[in-house]
C-alpha cells in the first residue's frame, strides 16, 4: 500500500534503447537512446509534432516502439502500471467529485481503504497549498487551482516515475510560473524521477536536471544539456547563454510549421 507524503518514495531508473516510432507511413522518432537515472528530472524541448509526447507515451506503455526497447528499473515496459504515472496538460479532474474525492481517487483504484485514501489526499492538497478547499468541485475554483489538485493525485499514489505532459502549458504566466515553484518544491521533497514535456525553455532551465532539445520529426535529439552541476551555481550568465542555445537550435529546426519560441522574447 502506498505510504504517506514523502514516505517510502523509491523512484525508477528509465532506459531508452534505440526507439524508432511510426504511425503507418509516418515516423516520428528514429532511433533514440537515453537513460535516466533514478531521481533525475529529464525535459524534452523542441518542435510541435516532432515526437516528444509519443516518447512520453511510450514509457507510460500506453504506446509501443516500432522497434528498440524500454526498460523500467531493467525490465520491458509492456504496459500502463501506477509506478509510472503520467499527467496531461488538462487537469482530467472528474466534475462530479470534490478535489479531495479526485485525489484519493487515485488510490482507491490501488484497493487502499477509503479512509486512509481520504487521509493522504487531504495531507497532499494541503502540500499543493489547497487546504480549506478539500469539499469544493472542480468547476468552483481556479484553473491553476485545479491543476494543483492534479499535481496532489499525480503525487499521492507515491508513482517511481512522473511523466509530465506540458502540464502547465493551458495557464497564464503568474499562475504558470507558481506552479512552477510549487512543482520543484515537491520534487525536491521526494525526488521522483520525472520525464516532462515542454515548449517552455525557461521552464525547463528551471525545472530540470538535463534537458534534451529534439529536432523536426522524426525526432534525432540534437543536443543534450547538463544543469545538475549548475544546482549551486549563481553564474546567470550561464544560463542566459545555455538559453541562447537552445532558442537558436529550436529556431533553426522549428520551421515555418512551428511557433518560434524567440518571438517577442529578449535573450
Amino acid at each position: 500500500m502506498p505510504g504517506l507524503p514523502g514516505v517510502f518514495w523509491f523512484p525508477m531508473k528509465l532506459s531508452f534503447n534505440n526507439i524508432t516510432k511510426n504511425f503507418a507511413d509516418l515516423q516520428v522518432v528514429e532511433h533514440f537512446s537515453s537513460e535516466m537515472q533514478t531521481g533525475e528530472l529529464v525535459a524534452l524541448v523542441g518542435p510541435s509534432g516532432c515526437g516528444k509526447s509519443t516518447l512520453l507515451h511510450i514509457a507510460a506503455g500506453l504506446e509501443k516502439p516500432s522497434a528498440g526497447s524500454i526498460l523500467a528499473d531493467g525490465k520491458p515496459v509492456t504496459g500502463p502500471h501506477p509506478e509510472r504515472m503520467l499527467m496531461f496538460q488538462e487537469n482530467a479532474l472528474y466534475p462530479w467529485l470534490t478535489l479531495v474525492q479526485n485525489v484519493a481517487m487515485a488510490l482507491e483504484l490501488q484497493k487502499a481503504p477509503k479512509a486512509e485514501a481520504r487521509k493522504q489526499a487531504v495531507a497532499w492538497l494541503a502540500k499543493v497549498k489547497l487546504q480549506g478547499f478539500e469539499e469544493y468541485y472542480p468547476h468552483q475554483v481556479s484553473g491553476g487551482m485545479r491543476q494543483r489538485c492534479a499535481l496532489a493525485r499525480a503525487f499521492v499514489s507515491q508513482p517511481k516515475v512522473l511523466l509530465l505532459d506540458e502540464p502547465f502549458g493551458a495557464l497564464d504566466a503568474l499562475t504558470r510560473m507558481t506552479l512552477q515553484d510549487a512543482l520543484r518544491d515537491l520534487i525536491r521533497e521526494v525526488r521522483p524521477t520525472v520525464l516532462l514535456v515542454t515548449h517552455d525553455v525557461d521552464e525547463a532551465l528551471f525545472l530540470a536536471d538535463r534537458i534534451l532539445v529534439f529536432s523536426h520529426r522524426p525526432a534525432t535529439v540534437l543536443k543534450e544539456f547538463n544543469l545538475a552541476h549548475h544546482e549551486k551555481s549563481h553564474d546567470l550568465s550561464e544560463f542566459a547563454a545555455m538559453r541562447r542555445e537552445i532558442l537558436s537550435l529550436l529556431g533553426i529546426h522549428a520551421e515555418q510549421e512551428v511557433v518560434n519560441p524567440l518571438e517577442g522574447v529578449e535573450v
